[in-house]
């Protein structure tokens, strides 16, 4: 194995998951499609955790990026209350309540879908379905009638527990965590930016439980080598992912999704065809 091109690879990989899982394109179908052409030298359960806990980089900007939103504590207080700050509390709460869903329904069946959904065909059939459905969605907004919730802090409990119902579709490979979570969010009345934070926050604790589960399956035995590719995955998914986050909330508050709907069907239709003729 040379550890150099290995390294390579890493860091491509970690430049397609930091551009992938904020946008709403499926960053699964991009990883099945990179790793048909470009594969680590590395075991089969290494390969599929090494996809899931470079997400742990891409989480990581999220927080850098959104730190004084998410940081729940200020200083000065003198007792409990005067020293958290409660909009940044009662935001995370609605974030638990939004994951628990996800977590009910994917922690136990984690196995069952490793080993019957991530496919092609599931994949391909995801991508075109949710790409039409933003599609749709987009045309049915009005672009003169403002968004009834502008801002993450105006979601309430019943509207963050109905996203999480959304993202529960998410795991579905193909379907993209961050694009059942934006759909969800709009149909509940959040503009495109507030629904697209929303989705950021609950990415931190749901992919970081994913994270945990798949390193705990593999074991902490990792070489040298190993461990090595795994830190120039995670590194290079943060800086992308600063950069994509950015980008990607400058674009959604002037432009609709129906791009990236466009891209899905795309994307689906050319896993269908490759991995039909092959």
């Amino acid at each position: 194995m040379n550890l150099f091109v290995e390294m390579l690879k890493a860091v491509l990989f970690g430049v397609v998951e930091g551009i992938t899982e904020w946008l709403p394109i499926s960053s699964t179908g991009h990883m099945i499609l990179l790793d048909e052409f470009i594969q680590l030298q590395m075991s089969d359960a290494f390969k599929t955790m090494f996809n899931v806990v470079i997400q742990l980089g891409a989480i990581l900007a999220v927080v850098v990026l959104y730190f004084s939103k998410l940081w729940p504590f200020k200083r000065g207080g003198r007792n409990l209350t005067s020293w958290l700050r409660m909009d940044t509390v009662s935001l995370w709460i609605k974030v638990v309540v939004a994951i628990l869903p996800s977590a009910i329904v994917g922690i136990p069946f984690d196995d069952w879908m490793d080993a019957h959904l991530h496919t092609a065909p599931v994949v391909a059939a995801m991508l075109v379905i949710y790409g039409v459905a933003f599609i749709l969605i987009e045309r049915r907004q009005n672009p003169h009638k403002r968004a009834r919730v502008q801002s993450v802090e105006l979601i309430d409990m019943r509207m963050a527990l109905a996203i999480g119902l959304f993202q529960v579709l998410s795991l579905v490979p193909g379907t993209s965590r961050s694009g059942a979570t934006i759909l969800g969010g709009m149909l509940m009345g959040c503009s495109r930016a507030a629904a697209s934070e929303f989705s950021f926050f609950l990415a931190i604790p749901t992919m970081a439980g994913a994270s945990l589960i798949k390193v705990l399956k593999f074991g902490l035995s990792f070489t040298g080598a190993e461990l090595l590719i795994l830190l120039v995955g995670c590194v290079t998914a943060f800086v992308v992912s600063v950069v994509a986050i950015r980008t990607f909330i400058g674009y959604v508050k002037k432009h609709s999704f129906t791009a990236f709907g466009w891209y899905r069907i795309a994307l689906g239709a050319l896993v269908a065809v490759y991995f039909l003729i092959k």
